[in-house]
This record gives C-alpha cells, sequence and structure tokens, in this order.
C-alpha cells in the first residue's frame, strides 16, 4: 500500500467526492494509477534493493545514467534524472565521498564539468543491476507475460506524449 488507503478506498472516495462533476473518470483512473504505481515501484525498488546498498533512488538514477552514458555532463544527467542541479549537486558530492564517482572539467569546455564512475562504481553497478532486474522481474510479474509488451508500448506512447507536447 503507497498510502494510508488502500487503492480501492481512495477510487471509492473519490468517486463520492467527484459524484456530479464533469469528469473525465477514466483519463483521472489512467493518470493516478499510473502515479500511485510509479511510487509503489520506486518504493519496493528502494527497500529491496537499493537500501541495502545504502543507496537512495535518485543516487541510483545518478548511478544508472552516468554508468550509460560516461562521461556525461551534470546538466544532462540532471535532465535524464528529472531533477534539479542542486539535487543533483548533492547526490554527486555523497557519491564522491563514497567514491563512486567524479567530477572532472571539459577538456574542450572548461565552463562544463563531467561525471564518470570510479572502477568501485562500475563494480557496484555491474553487481546491482541484475538485482534490480530480478526486482524488475517481479514488478512485471502483475502483468500477464503475453501482455507486456503492450504494456511497455503504453507507457512509452505515454512518456512520447508528454515530451512532445511539453
Amino acid at each position: 500500500m503507497a498510502g494510508a488507503h488502500t487503492l480501492a478506498e481512495t477510487e471509492r472516495q473519490v468517486n463520492e467526492r467527484l459524484a456530479g462533476m464533469t469528469i473525465d473518470f477514466k483519463a483521472m483512473a489512467i493518470t493516478s494509477n499510473l502515479f500511485r504505481a510509479a511510487t509503489a515501484v520506486r518504493n519496493h525498488l528502494e527497500r529491496t534493493v537499493l537500501a541495502p546498498h545504502g543507496l537512495s533512488w535518485t543516487a541510483f538514477v545518478v548511478l544508472w545514467v552516468v554508468w550509460i552514458w560516461e562521461p556525461i555532463e551534470t546538466r544532462q544527467i540532471a535532465e535524464e534524472g528529472g531533477f534539479s542541479k542542486a539535487t543533483l549537486t548533492g547526490v554527486l558530492s555523497t557519491l564522491e565521498s563514497r567514491k563512486l564517482a567524479v567530477r572532472k572539467k571539459s577538456k574542450d569546455d572548461g565552463r562544463l564539468v563531467l561525471v564518470e564512475l570510479t572502477p568501485a562504481g562500475r563494480k557496484l553497478m555491474q553487481e546491482l543491476f541484475p538485482e534490480f532486474n530480478q526486482q524488475e522481474q517481479f514488478v512485471a510479474n502483475a502483468v500477464d507475460a503475453s501482455n507486456r509488451d503492450d504494456a511497455a508500448e503504453v507507457l512509452r506512447r505515454i512518456t512520447k506524449n508528454i515530451e512532445e507536447n511539453a
């Protein structure tokens, strides 16, 4: 349960509160259930995989983005991760203190800061990601195997619609 109330309790209360209003309940259900699902997945992954490694969700996202794209500029990490540069600065300081990542000035443009993982950071991601993926499999098991491609495509379309119309 993501909050103090179950999904069924919340839906029942919303229907009562909004009775008589001209509302697109299907659109609201998609949006609110997407939010609740994302929160539940994030909390599950933090609890089962990340906390034992001393990582927050944001720290993992930073490690993931850097691992995939390194070297990468700090502004690109913030954009990819969907958080502010101020948040990124704090997370990078923590990751640097744990010797998992390093910041370096760009050789091409001294105003830009690039981030790379350290060997310890790469080793952590190589060990951590299979554990993470096991829990992704657990999450995906809520969707029948024959519908997983369609479910992933629907989520891609939602993301693309927002990105293209932002």
